[in-house]
C-alpha cells in the first residue's frame, strides 16, 4: 500500500528543498530563511526522517549535514546517489579538512559549505546548483545522450551512464568518476591538465586540484590491472594525465 503524504502538496514535487541536520536551531534557521524567499522547505533530523520525505516525493535539492548523530552523512549521500541525481549541497561544522570535502564531492555532492556560513551565500549556492541542473536537463533534451565509447574491451554507454567490462559486467561509477572518464574518452591520447579536468567534472572552483588525483586513483582501481603501474590513465609530471589507449565510438 502506498504511503499517504497528504501534507506534501504535489506542486512541490519539483521545487521543494529538504534540510537534513540534527541541530534543531540550524534546521529552524535555514527553514525560516529559505521560506522568506518563497522556497518550500521540509526538515529532517535523521536518515529515517529523510527517507520518509523521499518516499512522499522527490525534492528539487537536499541540504545535507555530514554529521547527524549516529547517522553518517556520507553514507546517506551514497544511498542518494545510488539511484538519484537529486542535487545535494553538503554542510558540516566538523573536520573541515580537505579530505571530507573531496570525499563528499567524489560521492556526488554538487557543492559544499563549511559552518558557520552566510545564509545569503547558501541561497546563492542553491540557485547556482539549480541553474546548472536545469541547464543540464535542457541540454539532454536538445542533445540526447546516445552511443558511447569502446576501449580495450571496455564499453561506456552514454545512455544510462553505464560502464561495462570485457565480460559484460557493469562497473558502478559515481557521478564524478563518470564525468572524469567521459572527459578522457572525448580526448584520448592527449595530455589533460588538472585545471581542465576540474572544469570537465564540474567540481566547485574552490576545491583543491588534489581532488582530481583522488578521482584518478579511484578510476584506476576500476580500470587498471595494476593501479600502482597504470597503463590506461597515465601521469604526465608537471602537466596532468593522459588516457593512453585508443578509443572508438559507437
Amino acid at each position: 500500500m502506498a504511503r499517504k503524504c497528504d501534507d506534501q502538496p504535489r506542486t512541490e514535487n519539483i521545487g521543494h528543498i529538504i534540510v537534513v541536520d540534527d541541530d534543531p536551531e540550524m534546521r529552524q534557521m535555514l527553514t525560516r530563511y529559505l521560506e522568506d524567499y518563497f522556497v518550500s522547505v521540509k526538515a529532517a533530523s535523521s536518515r529515517a526522517e529523510l527517507t520518509r520525505h523521499l518516499e512522499c516525493s522527490e525534492p528539487g535539492l537536499i541540504i545535507l549535514d555530514l554529521r547527524l548523530g549516529q547517522d553518517d552523512g556520507l553514507d546517506i549521500l551514497r544511498d542518494i546517489r545510488s539511484d538519484s541525481d537529486i542535487p545535494v549541497i553538503i554542510i558540516t561544522g566538523h573536520h573541515p579538512g580537505e579530505i571530507d570535502r573531496i570525499v563528499g564531492l567524489e560521492l556526488g555532492a554538487d557543492d559544499y559549505l563549511l559552518k558557520p556560513f552566510s545564509l545569503r551565500e547558501l541561497l546563492a549556492r542553491i540557485r547556482a546548483v539549480l541553474r546548472r541542473q536545469e541547464m543540464g536537463q535542457a541540454a539532454r533534451i536538445r542533445h540526447p545522450e546516445r552511443g558511447g565509447y569502446r576501449f580495450h574491451g571496455w564499453r561506456l554507454e552514454r545512455r544510462g551512464r553505464r560502464l561495462v567490462d570485457a565480460k559484460e559486467k557493469s562497473v558502478a561509477l559515481s557521478k564524478g568518476e563518470y564525468a572524469l572518464l567521459l572527459a578522457f574518452l572525448e580526448s584520448p591520447q592527449r595530455s589533460l591538465s588538472r585545471e581542465y579536468l576540474l572544469r570537465a567534472t564540474r567540481v566547485h572552483e574552490d576545491i583543491f586540484d588534489r581532488s582530481i588525483d583522488v578521482q584518478i586513483l579511484r578510476l584506476r582501481r576500476k580500470l587498471e590491472v595494476d593501479p600502482d603501474a597504470p597503463r590506461v590513465i597515465q601521469t604526465e609530471r608537471g602537466v596532468g594525465y593522459v588516457f593512453a589507449l585508443p578509443v572508438g565510438r559507437f
